[in-house]
């Protein structure tokens, strides 16, 4: 087994394609076939695997969910932080903070249009905290 810690900055709001820093962490591991589990260690962001060719996916996520889960909506008391604060939480419970992909011939096995995100639900920027984990042979 080896465990690698990442710190990801963010701008905001967003994506971070952290597809390369992942598959690094595979790489230092010279794990053969096995499984890279990857968890962030926060509640107002998540993990993705989506498309990385077209930059209107992601786009086009973020436009979907600024629907689904408006900021500042009256219904959320947990305001604490900011009317961010609520709906970050509720985007981060509807997607993943965890992801787990499989390793073969010693390489991330993502499908061709598949990268690894880092999805930032607050508006302001933060640095996150993520774990990666290989287990295999």
């Amino acid at each position: 087994m080896h465990q690698q810690k990442l710190k990801v900055n963010t701008s905001g709001r967003g994506f971070t394609n952290i597809t390369q820093q992942v598959a690094q962490a595979v790489d230092d591991a010279t794990t053969h076939q096995g499984l890279c589990h990857v968890f962030v260690h926060h509640t107002s962001a998540s993990l993705i695997i989506q498309e990385n060719a077209d930059p209107d996916v992601r786009v086009d996520l973020n436009a979907f969910f600024a629907r689904l889960v408006p900021d500042g909506d009256s219904l959320y008391r947990h305001t604490d932080e900011g009317p961010d604060d609520m709906s970050a939480h509720v985007r981060s419970v509807l997607t993943a903070t965890a992801l787990t992909i499989p390793i073969d011939q010693g390489h991330l096995d993502l499908g061709t249009w598949q990268g690894i995100y880092l999805w930032e639900h607050r508006t302001s920027p933060h640095q996150r905290r993520i774990t990666v984990t290989i287990v295999g042979a």
